[in-house]
């Protein structure tokens, strides 16, 4: 859903200029970070309000993290949650739409990606859109370090269907499914302690949520 533009956004969104990368790059992300902070660099696609990001930069104060978002209202109060946290150190947020990773990363930079909740984009003629497209998936592919990881949740099963197709049909030589549930709260895998807003609304309500991990592996059809 199309949020409602904030008055005087963008000056808004300056305020927060030590951890908003504006002009992100995949030169960029040398500096980004606070000093001393130099671990595994991982990136959330569309963080919605940071309440994921947030925790997992808190959880992991050695590693460095990159929150990614297109819509500015909601980058907006992702950053403000960051700041209230008062963790800015290894986290950064990005206003961008994902487009081609080699616009952002270095090729093999990522220890790995996380998509949580993704636009399911219904309509068929919208599948390319969907942030699971098989195309889309090597190109995050190309951005993480063999041995990393991509992980996926949503609570949309048929996403969830059309996702899993795509791994095991067209990135099977990249990728290999490591988890998969179709209840992640219901499990014992540990990406279940981190949540979304929207994860924790859903799944209080019994919702089940979808969820798999792949690892990449780029010499596996060599």
């Amino acid at each position: 859903m199309r949020q409602r533009k904030a008055k005087d956004l963008e000056n808004k969104l300056d305020a927060y200029g030590e951890i908003l990368v504006r002009e992100p790059s995949p030169k960029a992300w040398a500096d980004a970070f606070a000093p001393g902070v130099e671990g595994d660099l991982y990136v959330e696609i569309g963080c919605g309000k940071g309440k994921f990001a947030v925790k997992k930069a808190a959880d992991n104060p050695e590693d460095r993290f990159v929150a990614i978002e297109g819509q500015g209202t909601v980058m907006l109060r992702a950053l403000a949650k960051a700041e209230e946290a008062g963790l800015p150190g290894n986290l950064r947020f990005t206003l961008a739409f994902v487009n081609g990773m080699e616009a952002l990363f270095e090729e093999s930079s990522l220890a790995g990606v996380y998509l949580n909740f993704s636009d399911p984009w219904p309509k068929a003629r919208h599948e390319k859109r969907r942030l699971t497209y098989w195309e889309r998936l090597l190109d995050y592919a190309w951005a993480v370090r063999n041995g990393g990881f991509i992980e996926i949740k949503t609570d949309n099963d048929s996403l969830f269907e059309f996702t899993i197709e795509q791994i095991e049909e067209k990135c099977r030589e990249t990728l290999e499914i490591i988890e998969l549930t179709r209840d992640l709260h219901g499990s014992e895998y540990e990406s279940r302690f981190t949540m979304t807003e929207y994860e924790e609304k859903f799944s209080g309500k019994g919702k089940n949520i979808n969820y798999v991990k792949v690892t990449v592996n780029k010499n596996k059809g060599e």
